[in-house]
């Protein structure tokens, strides 16, 4: 009675509607992706869909990738503060001066792999030899580069190594033989390659993680300045709280995972059947240990530093990074 006798009963119906507001008020975090709106990234859309960022007061941003945008020069230019990356990708960045720090890490398998003909004459790697293999790169193609150096394959065209084509991303060098191999992704491209007409028997796929040569695929990086902000650090523990939830519940509900991404697909271009082959494959990739999901396996990170380092004349790093990856922000994550 008195407040409004002295504020008038429109005066604290703002007060109290201001009040309302600021406690509803969240923190804004943006997520840049590593690629096109698709499973790969299904735990994401699903912790926003199902409010789990709500949940931790975060007001987040998801922002799809592409063939021309690179995570790493997204974070750099302050246009995000945590990306989707590949760390043979983020540990090349940060020799480079970009200081990207790995603060979880939920696919603990590699996806690639090699998809060739079989009427090319290829069985076993050693029928490589004087075969043209088409490779990603931006990035991607440090895992092949250090595949062919252990297999004693020179990638410069030269007789008896092997010829490389730089390859877009779509599998069209494979379905018309420009290629006889081709990179593919478990869960992607080698679909996209059954879809064009080949099937599995005309096939022979060789898996990066089966050969001994695959490094650690999607990760979440920020930037190393984030780290030794109070605030920032709070806010990441929280937004890997809630992409654990959210990754466990896409695992486990892969139909309806793949509803809520088709539902943020805004360029129309995925399907629903593409999308259900690749959630599938996604889930054998997400790893969850006893530290809980998302967790660095540190001797998983050393094996990809260890390949990144054995390039022969050219290394993708040239020296073992300090500080590339840590364990606090999970750790935080896990006792919130």
């Amino acid at each position: 009675m008195v407040l409004k006798k002295l504020f008038g009963s429109a005066v604290i119906a703002g007060l109290l509607l201001g009040g309302a507001t600021m406690a509803e008020a969240k923190d804004a975090l943006t997520l840049q992706l590593k690629w096109v709106t698709q499973a790969q990234f299904a735990g994401y859309y699903v912790a926003k869909d199902k409010g789990f960022f709500d949940e931790v007061g975060l007001d987040v941003t998801i922002k799809a990738g592409g063939p021309d945008i690179n995570p790493s020069q997204v974070i750099a230019g302050g246009g995000a503060d945590v990306v989707v990356d590949w760390m043979p990708s983020a540990l090349a960045t940060r020799e480079k001066g970009v200081p990207l720090v790995n603060i979880a890490q939920f696919f603990q398998k590699s996806g690639m792999m090699l998809t060739c003909r079989k009427d090319a004459g290829i069985k076993t790697p050693k029928d490589f030899k004087d075969k043209t293999l088409g490779v990603w790169f931006g990035g991607n193609e440090y895992p092949f580069l250090n595949w062919m150096n252990k297999l004693g394959y020179k990638t410069d065209g030269s007789a008896g190594g092997v010829k490389v084509l730089k390859q877009g991303f779509n599998v069209d060098p494979l379905l018309q033989k420009q290629a006889d191999c081709v990179s593919t992704m478990t869960y992607n491209e080698y679909w996209q390659v059954i879809d064009g007409g080949l099937k599995a028997k005309q096939l022979v796929t060789f898996q990066y993680e089966k050969e001994g040569v695959a490094t650690l695929e999607d990760g979440l990086y920020t930037l190393d300045k984030n780290l030794s902000d109070p605030a920032m650090v709070d806010k990441l523990a929280r937004f890997v709280k809630a992409a654990q939830k959210g990754w466990d519940w896409a695992v486990k509900n892969p139909k309806d995972s793949v509803k809520i991404v088709l539902a943020n697909d805004t360029t129309g271009a995925q399907t629903e059947k593409h999308q259900l082959r690749m959630m599938k494959e996604i889930a054998k990739l997400v790893g969850k240990n006893a530290k809980g999901t998302g967790w660095l396996d540190d001797a998983a990170a050393e094996r990809t530093v260890e390949t990144l380092m054995s390039g022969g004349s050219d290394p993708v790093i040239t020296k073992k990074p300090e500080g590339a990856w840590t364990h606090a922000i999970v750790e935080k994550a896990n006792a919130l």
